[in-house]
């Protein structure tokens, strides 16, 4: 099992032939994908973008490569997901999580480009005519009321129903009463500038000690926040129970996690009310339909976690469709330069909110290489802990 095999019978869509990564330059970071072909021609992307790390990541799926992917049938997903995982000793890790969800991506995008149906089609079929999605990084700018209340009404204006915003500036384990303040008049300023039909989610980016989280969740109460989102180091997360105890609000987590194993002590210790594992980052399609149907054993849902490219919504998008217990699925895409979607062609478009189901085979989306040549990686970093980081120079 840990070898590949290739004396079984395909199923016509051949083996896996070639695997190429590119990387595409972007203000707000680089975007990596991997692509796999067939000797039958066929051929799969899937994205494997780190904030930071995008050369290590490219550098170990041409190994994986090597070692667990030419010569395999696309369609043996389990066995090559199981294959690298325990092949290589993984033991968790964002580069490793973030390489095995990109080629499980590929590996079903072959398959529905052979079978000419769209992905979702493969991992249950429709639940839902649409998929309803949040914007992030709209807040981009001074961290003022003035600023954060004109750009939440302008991110409902062009449609979305629901917005994430992190008011917290640079603020690590405990807030200065100042600091404490104005990020809690952050929050007030946007529910009062957008009414209260639009569901709001603060994030916490892991930052807090427990008793600064308890203290700033009851201050959230009053504005009728759809979640408080990792609000706890996960270091802590025996304390995540305990924050819920404190409060009414949902309390939201798990992009860090990369594989079920990571995510067995978030369920055994009934961390969060909401899971939002991340398709790019913690096992593809393989691996987050188990995630998803352990957290729907213990009735709750699933909001998806994407910071990364339009690739990264459609595939998604996939994943929700077919989803039970699917809730909203994050989204930065208004906040790129038109030329990320020249690169990624077919990407769904956001409209009211929603994305439509994807109807072309597969996840949909090819990459078309001279833009990613037009645009090279910058290999940047902005640091989260830094003051002004939600600024977001992207001149």
């Amino acid at each position: 099992m840990f070898a590949v095999n290739t004396t079984r019978p395909t199923t016509g869509a051949g083996r896996i032939s070639r695997v190429e990564t590119l990387t595409l330059g972007t203000p707000w970071r680089d975007f990596s994908f991997v692509r796999i072909s067939t000797d039958e021609g066929l051929t799969g992307v899937g994205e494997i973008t780190h904030p930071f790390r995008p050369r290590e990541t490219c550098l170990l799926a041409r190994n994986m490569a090597e070692r667990h992917l030419l010569g395999a049938d696309p369609f043996d997903t389990e066995e090559i997901w199981l294959r690298m995982y325990q092949g290589d000793y993984m033991r968790g890790g964002d580069v490793g999580g973030i390489v095995v969800s990109g080629v499980d991506q590929a590996l079903h995008d072959i398959q529905g480009r052979f079978l000419g149906v769209p992905v979702y089609r493969l991992i249950g079929g429709a639940c839902r005519d649409r998929v309803r999605v949040y914007a992030n990084g709209w807040y981009d700018g001074p961290r003022d009321i003035e600023t954060f209340a004109a750009k939440a009404v302008k991110a409902v204006g062009v449609g979305f129903t629901a917005l994430k915003f992190d008011p917290f500036g640079p603020g690590f384990r405990e807030l200065e009463r100042s600091e404490r303040r104005l990020a809690i008049d952050l929050v007030a300023a946007v529910r009062e500038a957008v009414g209260p039909d639009i569901d709001l989610f603060v994030e916490g980016h892991a930052r807090f000690a427990p008793h600064e989280a308890g203290r700033i969740v009851r201050l959230l109460e009053p504005f009728d926040v759809g979640w408080f989102e990792e609000p706890l180091p996960w270091t802590d997360i025996e304390d995540y129970h305990r924050l819920r105890g404190l409060t009414s609000v949902p309390i939201a987590g798990g992009e860090h996690f990369h594989n079920r194993m990571e995510y067995k002590p978030l369920f055994d210790t009934g961390a969060v009310d909401i899971v939002q594992p991340d398709l790019c980052m913690a096992g593809g399609y393989t691996e987050l339909r188990k995630i998803a149907a352990q957290a729907d054993t213990r009735s709750m849902v699933l909001a998806p976690h994407n910071s990364n490219s339009p690739f990264c919504t459609t595939a998604t998008a996939h994943l929700a469709a077919a989803t039970t217990n699917f809730k909203i699925l994050e989204t930065f895409d208004a906040l790129l330069p038109p030329y990320v979607f020249q690169a990624l062609d077919g990407c769904l478009p956001i409209r009211d909110g929603h994305l439509p189901l994807p109807e072309r085979p597969g996840i949909g989306v090819d990459l078309v290489d001279e833009v990613f040549e037009e645009h090279p990686p910058t290999y940047g970093f902005w640091n989260l802990f830094e003051a002004g980081w939600e600024k977001r120079d992207r001149s």
